[in-house]
């Protein structure tokens, strides 16, 4: 069962967002989906946390339910301020960031600008991305002309047989979500100028400095099985967080917490839990 998701608007643009827990709590486990997604993809996470901490999982603008205007920046920048105005109506001041996909660019961008809200960091199949290119879709949907003929052209048969083949652990109605995710036109058009605005190596040049010298709590959850982010990248990740735990779950893909949702919380949930009881005590 999906959990129920408030409304708030940042400079006129509407986000759903989950937000269960102990609302008055001004510490939150922050939940950031990918491209495409929404809040909802963490409820089965947000079931579980929401026991011993506040949960909060936004809808980002141009995906799932929030609004999806042409003139949204969307860009990594564009994003993270977005997801910094909703934590800030929200009286969120001290975030744990769990994060996914392109979700890792948007959440480790707001806590670079917000060193000191930052608590740790849970990142799965996504961090700073070293030596990386984009995967095949990507690729083709960052060249003008080329993307939208791509996107126009998916039906859904042709997306169950592609990313069903790809992600072999993912359910039929889990392949159909995603498909129907990312099938409105607007969510296209913020995943061509995200993809074109967002250099594959942008994370490494920018960001994994500064966070190897904030080193916050980290854990790193990533399916061995990954065809658009390889796991390779998993122990990179320790360039930029050199405290990270790193995990691997063998024959997982891209969307862990969806092919094995027990695996991944025996993981996230032990980690937060002590993150919260750190701040606790």
């Amino acid at each position: 069962m999906a959990i129920a998701a408030s409304s708030i608007a940042v400079a006129g643009v509407r986000s759903p967002v989950i937000d269960s827990g102990p609302a008055d709590a001004d510490e939150a486990v922050v939940f950031v989906h990918g491209t495409p997604g929404s809040g909802h993809d963490w409820d089965g996470l947000i079931a579980q946390v929401r026991d011993f901490a506040r949960a909060v999982a936004p809808d980002m603008p141009g995906f799932g339910a929030a609004d999806k205007p042409r003139g949204f920046d969307h860009t990594v920048e564009g994003y993270a301020r977005h997801l910094g105005a909703i934590l800030e109506q929200l009286g969120v001041r001290r975030a744990h960031l769990v994060l996914h996909d392109f979700g890792g660019s948007w959440g480790l961008a707001w806590a670079l600008s917000h060193p000191d809200a930052l608590a740790s960091v849970t990142l799965i199949n996504t961090g700073v991305l070293i030596d990386y290119s984009w995967h095949k879709y990507a690729r083709v949907w960052r060249v003008p002309v080329a993307g939208e003929l791509l996107q126009a052209t998916t039906s859904r048969l042709g997306f169950r047989r592609l990313v069903g083949r790809e992600n072999p652990g993912l359910r039929r109605e889990q392949v159909d979500r995603l498909y129907d995710a990312g099938k409105h036109r607007a969510t296209k058009l913020a995943t061509r100028r995200l993809f074109r605005a967002t250099d594959a190596d942008s994370g490494e040049r920018t960001m994994s400095a500064p966070l190897r010298a904030l080193d916050p709590p980290a854990l790193v959850v990533w399916g061995s099985e990954d065809r658009y982010v390889p796991v390779e990248q998993a122990e990179r990740q320790r360039t930029s967080l050199p405290s990270a735990q790193v995990e691997i779950l063998e024959g997982r893909g891209h969307w862990p917490f969806w092919e094995d949702p027990d695996a991944v919380a025996a993981l996230v949930v032990p980690f937060l839990e002590r993150q919260l009881g750190r701040r606790t005590r």
